[in-house]
């Protein structure tokens, strides 16, 4: 099947999951493109979709949610999965979903969206990311479990065969 693999990622930490899910699905015979939701301009001739973003300040990226609403109709022809990335340190904070991820996922017919543990790295930060951070006392560090990520990933494999097979 020919996959969109599209990921809104600030400092590059969100798309590094993105490629691990992409790697999984070529693995699994998948003919896998990835492409920043602003160089996507359109997702007809794609088989299925999985739309990743990290979060700021409790929402998703602008240009996923853009691409969202440029091309939700024909996202919502088609399986899609829907990940982001945000919450960090041990336990993960903030342990609740961002508010627009139940809306992006209805909005794209998602199958259930998923959570991944993110990487803040203080040197990578602008003075108001910085600012953010101190003021939230967000835990800097890199908190990515890419087994977990493998495993999901592995999960979506068996739910495309599913549908190839339906």
């Amino acid at each position: 099947m020919k996959i969109l693999m599209t990921v809104a990622s600030r400092h590059g930490a969100t798309r590094e999951i993105g490629a691990v899910v992409a790697d999984v699905l070529r693995e699994a015979g998948h003919d896998v493109d990835e492409v920043t939701p602003d160089e996507v301009e359109h997702v007809t001739g794609y088989d299925a979709a999985v739309l990743g973003s990290a979060v700021y300040v409790g929402r998703l990226a602008a240009s996923l949610r853009d691409l969202v609403e440029r091309q939700g109709a024909h996202l919502r022809a088609m399986p899609v999965w829907l990940f982001w990335s945000g919450p960090v340190g041990d336990p993960p904070l903030p342990p609740t979903p961002p508010d627009d991820v139940d809306v992006v996922a209805r909005h794209v017919g998602a199958r259930e969206p998923r959570c991944f543990v993110g990487r803040i790295e203080r040197s990578e930060l602008n003075l108001n990311e910085r600012a953010l951070v101190a003021l939230t006392r967000a835990e800097t560090g890199d908190f990515r479990d890419f087994d977990d990520v493998r495993s999901w990933a592995a999960e979506v494999v068996a739910e495309l065969a599913a549908v190839r097979a339906g």
